[in-house]
């Protein structure tokens, strides 16, 4: 599990963008004939930028913006929560196309949870579809695409690599609530403020990733750089599994195990390293049916080890409610294991 937080570094949603720009010329004209050799980029943006929109929200006191894809062609539009949470309530959306015409948007369905949301818009022009692609099939090393409006420039397009998967990212989110990317993919493409939303693509152009979020170096007064090569997207498989939901139901239900925890101060007097203390359980929830009682620490999970509620929040969203998982956990000193089958939250509508 990474929380990016650590020293010298900082997360930031890839979403929302500052008053003012600092822009530097790039003098460098040396070939890129490799590279494109191997990901012809400017293929890449001719075929993908037309199903790639810049997004605006608007309410009385707040507002963002950022990108989004065109994932329908009843005019599905896939962008990040923190993108359109501003105008959630009371607000406007705004999607301007590539051709430059803009529509009005209304929302399809959003989950906080896992920083997803789908637009409607009813445009009389025909909309080009992003296809999707397989993250699952992704490979470290891979080189990959992105596209979207950073910092409001929209239709721009960087090309990296991927660096890392399988990062479980969290983030802040609405309502002072916590996001999470669970199993995301690493970039070294640059993400900067107004990509979220946007495409993380393959050298065939396929959706494989929404990127998201971005780490930048602290600078004084509480200021950030720009990107520093280390950008984080969610993958395709899970977002097209979320916005399925989102388009069908306009909520996503995600899974409980009816327990709260709280990291163990006795977690090493029953012979644990690490783990999460049970301080509560459901009545009659998942937990409370597999046996669990609130004093037990919780240390593995699925045969992955428990270092913060973190893995509780990333199960949850990732495994729908009745699927079952294996939990390892110390009672009195003694490891015990059992099966949870999980229940529903409440679900998140638009």
């Amino acid at each position: 599990m990474l929380v990016i937080a650590v020293v010298a570094l900082a997360l930031v949603l890839a979403g929302g963008i500052g008053a003012g720009v600092a822009l530097l010329a790039d003098s460098d004209s040396g070939s890129e004939s490799a590279p494109e050799a191997v990901c012809p980029a400017t293929t890449v943006a001719k075929e993908t930028l037309p199903s790639i929109v810049t997004i605006q929200a608007s309410a009385t006191d707040a507002s963002g913006s950022g990108s989004g894809e065109v994932i329908g062609s009843g005019g599905e539009i896939l962008t990040n929560d923190h993108v359109i949470s501003s105008a959630a309530n009371s607000g406007s959306i705004t999607v301007v196309f590539p051709d430059g015409h803009s529509e009005l948007a209304t929302i399809k369905g959003r989950d906080p949870q896992t920083d997803l949301a789908v637009l409607k818009v009813s445009s009389p022009k025909t909309l080009r579809v992003i296809p999707f692609g397989a993250s699952s099939a992704l490979l470290i090393g891979q080189p990959v695409v992105v596209l979207g409006a950073p910092l409001g420039l929209s239709n721009t397009v960087t090309r990296g690599i991927v660096s890392a998967l399988d990062r479980s990212v969290q983030l802040p989110a609405a309502g002072n609530t916590t996001a999470i990317l669970a199993g995301a993919i690493q970039t070294d493409a640059a993400i900067n403020p107004g990509n979220s939303g946007g495409a993380l693509v393959d050298c065939r152009g396929r959706l494989v990733g929404v990127p998201t979020a971005g780490a930048v170096v602290p600078g004084p007064g509480g200021s950030n750089g720009g990107s520093i090569g280390i950008g984080f997207a969610i993958p395709s498989d899970f977002a097209r599994r979320i916005a399925d939901d989102l388009i069908a139901h306009g909520s996503v239900t995600h899974s409980s195990f009816g327990i709260e925890v709280v990291r163990p101060v006795v977690a090493r007097q029953q012979g644990a390293t690490s783990g999460l203390q049970v301080v509560a359980i459901t009545p009659g929830g998942p937990s409370d049916a597999a046996g669990i009682q609130p004093g037990d620490v919780l240390t593995e999970i699925d045969g992955r080890a428990v270092s913060g509620a973190e893995l509780l929040q990333e199960i949850s969203v990732t495994k729908r409610p009745g699927e079952t998982v294996t939990v390892v956990f110390l009672r009195d000193g003694t490891r015990h294991s059992a099966k949870v089958t999980l229940t529903s939250q409440n679900p998140v509508g638009p």
